[in-house]
């Protein structure tokens, strides 16, 4: 699977319809001179309504409709005939969508299950029929009440990644051209920081019909979590992720700092992020040859502990069917 023209920060505009207006009409017929009022109450307006869609992986279908405006109710009739309600508009929307005030950034709610659909702005109520109005005193109202306005309100889209494997690294760690390697995903590749600056996504398929999908993050810096670069645009993807994969390049100057830095800039993004399952890659070690790979290795070993790793090459593929092994496993450890 290849996503293209990822889409993950839309902003809207969204209107809710108004309510319709009460009747005054009065009830005459040929035997029933003084049949007094039977104004009809008005339709109430429709709502917009968020929808949770789990086929949908990007917000790449509001690119070009970024204005929703739902039914306005009707008119109240004679004989107490009630107006219809406005019709609804329901805005589907990836699993992951942050729904959030444009003005304020006040966030409304998260939509993380399917078919879950939450009211974001209730049409306006219809008004009543002068029927309501009658009285002892004043048996023939000729006044209804006029529906409510609907309410209009700009909303910001947040995607936020589901895949099972999320890559974390600094810029040009090489996560991109790893994904290129292990699914069907073109990510963009060249030799300069920022390269990705949107989520790909690409499945991973293994022998004995397993596959898994795979998140190429992009690249996260020291001061992510305040917000550093676009730290707070790329770090959010990161949470709905099953398990992390780090990756640190081998020809780094310290790759334990690295690594330290990585995490905590997580953690202090989202201190839940602590207890997310995670490995460590090591890539580029295309550039040592066998004898240095087998230092490094024990290196490692003592640097990391009980940290799984792997040493890998994404250019001569070194390592990488053990990767995707471990990573699998990881994956299902729990089945």
């Amino acid at each position: 699977m290849i996503v293209d023209n990822f889409v993950d920060y839309v902003k809207l505009t969204i209107r809710s319809g108004k309510g319709g207006r009460g009747s005054t009409h009065l009830r005459r017929e040929k035997y029933v001179p003084k049949g007094g009022p039977d104004g009809g109450d008005g339709g109430h307006g429709g709502n917009i309504i968020v929808r949770g869609n789990a086929n949908l992986w990007t917000l790449q279908s509001f690119r070009f409709k970024k204005h929703f405006k739902a039914g306005n109710g009707g008119d109240g009739g004679g004989s107490r005939k009630s107006g219809i309600s406005g019709e609804d508009v329901i805005v589907d929307v990836p699993l992951g969508t942050i729904i959030k005030d444009t003005n304020t950034d006040t966030v409304f709610f998260e939509i993380n299950d399917e078919n879950t659909e939450t009211i974001l702005l209730k049409g306006g109520k219809g008004g009543r029929g002068n029927f309501h109005f009658k009285s002892p005193t004043n048996q023939t109202p000729r006044y209804s009440q006029a529906g409510l306005p609907g309410e209009e309100l700009q909303i910001t889209l947040e995607l936020k990644v589901l895949a099972d494997v999320g890559l974390v690294g600094y810029p040009n760690a090489g996560k991109s051209t790893l994904l290129s390697v292990l699914s069907d995903a073109k990510p963009k590749i060249a030799d300069y920081e920022f390269t990705t600056l949107k989520p790909n996504l690409g499945i991973v398929a293994m022998s004995d019909y397993r596959s898994f999908v795979m998140a190429d993050i992009p690249g996260i810096i020291e001061g992510a979590s305040e917000g550093r670069g676009l730290g707070h645009y790329f770090l959010r993807h990161i949470e709905r992720n099953s398990i992390l994969l780090f990756m640190i390049p081998v020809d780094t100057k310290d790759v334990k700092k690295d690594f330290n830095v990585l995490r905590s800039e997580l953690i202090k993004y989202n201190p839940e992020l602590a207890d997310k399952d995670f490995m460590i890659a090591f890539s580029k070690c295309d550039l040592m040859d066998d004898e240095l790979i087998k230092e490094f290795e024990v290196i490692l070993k003592k640097e990391f502990k009980s940290i799984p790793f792997f040493i890998i090459s994404s250019v001569n593929t070194y390592g990488v069917s053990e990767l995707k092994e471990g990573l699998w496993k990881m994956l299902n450890k729990n089945n």
